[in-house]
């Protein structure tokens, strides 16, 4: 967020993309069109102070994908056995062992990123059920 003291709490997710940097306000509304294209039935809501989008419904904490803007990049946050599973396509983003920054100043991997958050919508149903 680039911002100095504690997260302030957000309302929407709408209200969390409004406050943060023009750069990654545009970042964060292009990463969130396309968790939703990948996900149309996922479920926005707030969690950890951050946009995260259950994948199954009523999903828990390791059954959501998360998003998060900062002053040089976006998080995101699809889960640790996602990462694992593209990390040979990841290998040009700084990363977690959950997570991955999106620089602001280069384009989204759409395609990589829709096959990250159907990769791991299908992984929760496989064990969901």
């Amino acid at each position: 967020m680039g911002k100095k003291g504690p997260m302030p709490n957000f309302e929407t997710i709408d209200d969390y993309i409004a406050n943060q940097p023009k750069a990654a306000q545009n970042v964060l509304n292009e990463l969130r069109q396309i968790i939703k294209e990948a996900a149309p039935d996922a479920v926005e809501v707030l969690n950890y102070k951050v946009p995260t989008f259950t994948l199954v419904p009523g999903g828990k904490r390791d059954q959501q994908i998360m998003m998060a803007g900062y002053a040089k990049f976006v998080g995101f946050y699809p889960f640790p056995t996602t990462m694992a599973a593209f990390s040979s396509e990841l290998k040009a983003y700084k990363q977690g062992k959950g997570s991955v920054q999106f620089p602001l100043d280069k384009p989204l991997p759409k395609e990589l990123i829709i096959r990250m958050v159907k990769f791991r919508r299908e992984e929760i149903l496989k064990s969901w059920k």
